[in-house]
């Protein structure tokens, strides 16, 4: 079996610029056969979640209109991650940000790729253990965020049911699952 070989850019296409991502058509030179393919690429800064819980168990959740399913949706706290900030500090800026509450302690769980066939970034997902509210939050402008807090015993069935659809989110508390060893220290 011959192993995967990179596949050289040979035109790097015209960018296009929408703040929170840059969109460009690259073409790329397939390492077998040396054909020519046009390639989409999706640049954005690095992404994170955080699953927010408070001391009594619950959840902090948000809810918000998403435009590419012109649908609302139950999340889990996140955002970008700034140039040169560590993507911890972004987590606990996002959640404070969203919902106004601040984590006692935050639990790295691991990043995935959201999509890397044309995406170049990463997502990284935390726990926030020991959440209190100490504002209403800062929603930035653009963002229409209400805050519900949901049972932390109730995941399965949001997700399940449909109501917690997001993939980044669904895996978020995969990672926590996988993690739980790690975290049994509530």
């Amino acid at each position: 079996m011959n192993p995967i070989q990179p596949w050289p850019r040979l035109r790097r296409g015209l960018e296009h610029d929408y703040r929170v991502i840059k969109v460009r058509q690259d073409v790329v030179a397939d390492p077998r056969t040396g054909h020519e393919h046009p390639r989409v690429v999706i640049d954005s800064p690095d992404w994170v979640n955080i699953i927010a819980v408070t001391k009594d168990e619950q959840l902090v959740l948000i809810r918000q209109y998403r435009f590419g399913i012109t649908e609302t949706t139950l999340e889990i706290p996140g955002g970008m991650v700034e140039p040169g900030e560590d993507p911890a500090e972004a987590a606990a800026r996002e959640l404070e940000e969203e919902t106004g509450y601040v984590p006692g302690r935050v639990v790295r769980l691991g990043q995935v790729h959201p999509n890397p066939a044309i995406q170049s970034n990463r997502c990284h997902s935390y726990l926030a253990l020991d959440c209190v509210k100490a504002h209403e939050g800062r929603q930035d402008a653009g963002e229409d965020i209400a805050v519900e807090l949901h049972p932390r015993s109730a995941v399965p069935q949001l997700i399940l049911g449909g109501a917690i659809s997001h993939s980044l989110v669904v895996v978020a508390f995969f990672l926590e699952h996988l993690n739980a060893g790690a975290t049994s220290t509530r």
